[in-house]
């Protein structure tokens, strides 16, 4: 197949088909790092866990934040959606894993709580700087949005479920940022968001943009987990 061919191709498939394609690399290698291995493999204790959510604090509440600002643009507003807010559901998570940490509760400050994680996490502040940068263009905003909350509601789920029966845990505390209340049924409305990703008005160029976002957002995802990996047993913290 000929360069140009392979232009043509990529050119005619749909955003979302290019987008999921194109960063499956990407994608493949976040997902097989160390620490979300363990966390499938139930072997991640619960302080390792509230860190890795105190850190999932600060990248939603940079997503919220900007989201609500591209609300109206015509690239990003298709797909910003209050349904998909994450925000309350951590800070429920973040309280019951304090707990587990052996933390007292009365001793967190969810804002305290997360500003400390972020200072011990550069990969972490890379990730939220990033989110903001976004702000400039609302397709690179769609690529992050894109990246986290469809993830969210596909793969993400298999990690409740670990978390649900390696802690016993019931009634969905602890696990609430898996949790699509206002989203009964996920992949009718999955298939609803790729449909409005198809259909934003989005040049060529401006396609490149956002897979090459969509690479980055991946990219410091696994940072993170990179950073996370201190956390676990057996490892220098």
């Amino acid at each position: 197949m000929t360069a140009a061919t392979v232009d043509e191709t990529t050119a005619q498939q749909p955003l979302s088909a290019l987008l999921r394609e194109g960063s499956r690399t990407e994608h493949e290698a976040a997902e097989s790092e160390t620490f979300v291995s363990e966390l499938l493999a139930g072997r991640v204790e619960p302080a390792a866990y509230l860190a890795f959510l105190l850190r999932l604090v600060a990248v939603y509440r940079a997503l919220e934040s900007v989201g609500a600002t591209l609300a109206a643009d015509p690239v990003a507003g298709p797909v910003v959606d209050p349904a998909l807010h994450r925000g309350p559901a951590l800070a429920e998570d973040v309280a019951h894993w304090w707990v587990a940490a052996g933390r007292a509760p009365h001793a967190l400050d969810l804002d305290l709580a997360v500003a400390d994680a972020v200072a011990q996490s550069p990969a972490t502040r890379a990730y939220v700087d990033r989110v903001h940068a976004s702000a400039s263009w609302g397709g690179l905003y769609v690529a992050h949005h894109y990246t986290r909350y469809l993830g969210d509601l596909s793969g993400g789920q298999a990690m409740g479920r670990v978390l649900s029966r390696t802690f016993d845990l019931e009634h969905g505390e602890g696990v609430r940022f898996f949790s699509f209340d206002a989203v009964p049924k996920t992949k009718p409305y999955k298939d609803r968001y790729r449909a409005r990703l198809d259909a934003l008005p989005v040049d060529a160029a401006g396609r490149d943009r956002m897979l090459a976002e969509v690479r980055a957002a991946f990219a410091l995802n696994g940072a993170i987990f990179q950073e996370l990996d201190a956390t676990l047993p057996g490892r220098r913290a």
